[in-house]
């Protein structure tokens, strides 16, 4: 069969691209992203030879090799692990098969050092290769079959698929280097590059050049060695080799439980978010492991999905080898392990939060809407959820726990009071906050979307429960104003606000399910709340738009009797005829309040004639 030439997904052209014409300074990671690929392949042969032996008898010892060769200039790894066919030479090489993908590649710049940290998080290490290369040869042959295949590519938007020949199983990726790029090729440096970045590697990586052979790394799985044998800078590189990523870990967590259940943990906390991190599909990509046997990198009853964001490994002393999607699914031992280790977890955030919180507020920034998916999830561990849960609020641009709220509430206050929506800065003018900053009390000021969620099932926090500032009455009576309301104007009588709301309930009809005067406003005219027994204004908006609501409730419009505008509304109805003269002004008023609160207006151009119609008679007044 000739060779078929065929054409990079989009998506990977982008990323060749930039490679090709990198100028980033680390270019070394080539190296370590292809052992890292190699190490995989081995692993994953090693789980399909538990039930199909035959695949491994031939050569049953895993090794990587890396081969320099100075007089052709090409550095290759060669591995012994699952390999490759065809169809998955294509769609591994020729495609990037995952969401997000238009998004990261929008996102890149085409300054290299920031696109290349950008490409290391989105997981996509082999065309790293393309900084060093002018051309890649990629032979491949998978285990049990017997015709082997070569891709290649000099990374110019284009690569060819066509038969080959190789001895044995597995995958050699040839590296022909650059013209500048020959330093590669000293033994010495990449005897370096192997300690430095795959040293933990659990499988021989063997160094050859000519006919010496050296195996470079200590070979053995790095989260079985005692804490104290291992440096900071092996840590990081087993995590970068177990996320395929190029940031940092924010937080390292490693321990061996052994009791009832004995299982070794090494799992880290990024330090920036993983492109996955919003997929629908939640998966975790925790490896697991059973007596350092890899198993799988799609377990998801091994960590709940509100951790998802974890990389590393758990290693297993209890469940077999042999395991089954329908074992992982209903065993017992593995419901044990996602429970213990999700405690521990939560118990090592807890002890970050307290002792370094600054570092703390960057971890919630970036995975904080993510945890508090648990909060509607998970009730054994919501307690422990609700300390760890950070908050924007009126108090300032500091992050405020929970606990410290509570300490810095007013003796008289009830509840614990937040208000939800799509954007902070918006929130922070909403007309609903103007009563409590006026009497300080401090709103949490909620924007994830997974807030309107949590909030249905979570009901209070230390007694106190939590209250939405946009539904029902404000609750404000008992408490009073610490600072001076807007204008110091005095409020209307009783007998002129029921006049402003009988004339108001009277055009506004239908449209509003009742009027009343605020306790909540100081400075806006006009605000729209929901009833006590209904949602909350932004859940409805939310449900509303992803078609879980057919439309949404009626709200309340609450007057401020303070105000100049209504207090001249009070005046104007005095005169005889007044009533039905300000049926512009009523209507104006209710759809003030909409805009306020971001709903859209059911009749633009009804609104613009209001508008221009009150405005005329003012200028001409």
């Amino acid at each position: 069969m000739s060779e078929e030439k065929l054409a990079f997904q989009a998506e990977v052209s982008r990323l060749l691209r930039l490679m090709v014409h990198s100028v980033y300074s680390d270019k070394e990671v080539f190296l370590r992203e292809l052992i890292s690929n190699a190490s995989d392949a081995c692993d994953k042969l090693r789980y399909e030879a538990l039930t199909e032996p035959e695949l491994t008898a031939d050569d049953p010892e895993f090794k990587i090799r890396v081969i320099v060769d100075t007089k052709a200039r090409t550095v290759e790894v060669a591995d012994n692990g699952i390999g490759m066919n065809r169809d998955e030479l294509i769609s591994e090489l020729g495609t990037i098969a995952r969401s997000g993908t238009h998004a990261f590649v929008e996102r890149l710049s085409g300054d290299a050092a920031t696109d290349m940290a950008l490409i290391g998080q989105f997981g996509v290490g082999f065309y790293s290769v393309f900084m060093v290369a002018e051309r890649v040869e990629v032979t491949s042959r998978r285990a049990g079959e017997s015709q082997a295949w070569r891709w290649a590519s000099d990374g110019a938007g284009e690569f060819t698929v066509g038969e080959a020949e190789r001895a044995g199983r597995g995958t050699s990726v040839l590296v022909h280097l650059a013209k500048d790029e020959k330093r590669w090729l000293e033994p010495g440096a990449l005897r370096r590059i192997v300690t430095t970045y795959s040293d933990h590697i659990a499988i021989p990586i063997v160094l050859v050049e000519g006919d010496k052979e050296e195996t470079v790394n200590q070979a053995s799985a790095l989260w079985t060695r005692p804490k104290r044998e291992i440096s900071e800078d092996q840590y990081k590189e087993f995590y970068h080799h177990a996320g395929h990523v190029l940031d940092d870990p924010w937080l390292t967590i490693h321990y061996k439980a052994e009791g009832k259940i004995e299982y070794a943990v090494l799992l880290f906390v990024p330090s920036t978010r993983p492109y996955d991190l919003f997929d629908p599909t939640r998966r975790s990509r925790v490896r697991l492991y059973v007596r350092r046997v890899f198993i799988t990198d799609d377990c998801q009853e091994l960590i709940p999905p509100y951790l998802r964001f974890l990389r590393g490994v758990v290693d297993s002393e209890d469940l077999p080898l042999n395991l089954s999607r329908e074992m992982l699914q209903s065993s017992p031992v593995l419901t044990r392990l996602k429970t213990a280790i999700a405690r521990r977890v939560l118990g090592d955030l807890q002890k970050q939060a307290e002792k370094a919180p600054e570092a703390y507020a960057r971890f919630w920034s970036n995975f904080g809407a993510v945890l508090k998916e648990g909060l509607y999830e998970d009730e054994e561990r919501r307690e422990a959820l609700l300390k760890l849960a950070r908050f924007h609020s009126t108090a300032g641009d500091e992050l405020v726990g929970l606990e410290a709220y509570r300490a810095r509430a007013r003796e008289a206050q009830k509840a614990i009071y937040y208000i939800t929506g799509d954007n902070l800065e918006t929130l922070k003018q909403s007309p609903q906050l103007e009563g409590y900053r006026a009497r300080g009390i401090e709103v949490l000021l909620l924007t994830d979307p997974v807030d309107d969620f949590w909030l249905t099932v979570v009901d209070k926090f230390a007694e106190l429960p939590f209250r939405s500032v946009t539904r029902g009455g404000a609750d404000l009576a008992e408490m009073p104003v610490q600072a001076p309301e807007a204008g110091g104007e005095e409020a209307l009588r009783e007998a002129d606000i029921a006049t402003v709301v009988a004339l108001l309930k009277q055009h506004l009809g239908e449209a509003v399910q009742d009027v009343r005067a605020s306790e909540r406003l100081t400075d806006s005219a006009v605000c729209l709340v929901a009833d006590e027994q209904g949602l909350d204004m932004h859940l409805e908006r939310l449900l509303k738009a992803q078609g879980q609501l057919e439309q949404v409730h009626r709200r309340i419009l609450e007057i401020n009797p303070r105000h100049a505008l209504i207090r001249a509304l009070a005046g104007q109805l005095k005169e005889p005829g007044a009533a039905e003269r300000l049926a512009d002004v009523a209507q104006l008023l209710l759809d003030q309040a909409r805009i306020i609160e971001g709903e859209s207006l059911p009749d633009p151009a009804a609104f613009s004639r209001r508008l221009a119609a009150i405005m005329t008679r003012g200028l001409a007044a």
